[in-house]
């Protein structure tokens, strides 16, 4: 039995604290093995992981210059949502505590999404799909 692959998306923060405050008011949780006053390894699932990464902290990884989430884009993290109400509630949380709605909703019949940016400008994407609405690939 082989075991499934995990997913650890490193971001960049300003602000520890402000980032827990945040993501804690949207109903996620940390990992206290992996989180400190540098580091926060957030909780999605059992095989995904947020490391929000203060930003000098960060740059130990890279040579190249940490992106300003605020002014341009280089990712947009998407989670899947099991309904559309799940979405809304999501975004609802994450604009009562301090995030933005970058655009409306997006209803494709088959497929609902909305989104946000948290306090650093990452843009995170939530979507829902109706279960049986995209045909097996050929």
């Amino acid at each position: 039995m082989s075991t499934p692959t995990q997913i650890f998306v490193n971001l960049p923060v300003k602000n520890i604290e402000r980032s827990r405050a945040f993501f804690s008011a949207l109903g996620y949780s940390f990992n206290p093995q992996f989180s400190n006053d540098s580091a926060l390894s957030m909780i999605v699932s059992d095989t995904i992981y947020v490391m929000l990464l203060a930003e000098p902290f960060f740059q130990t990884f890279t040579a190249k210059p940490i992106a300003d989430a605020s002014e341009s884009t280089e990712v947009l993290v998407c989670l899947s949502c099991a309904s559309r109400s799940e979405v809304d509630a999501l975004v609802a949380k994450a604009l009562a505590a301090g995030g933005t709605a970058p655009r409306a909703p997006q209803d494709h019949g088959f497929m609902y999404g909305h989104g946000f940016e948290d306090p650093d400008g990452h843009i995170w994407e939530l979507v829902y799909m109706e279960p049986g609405a995209v045909p097996p690939a050929a």
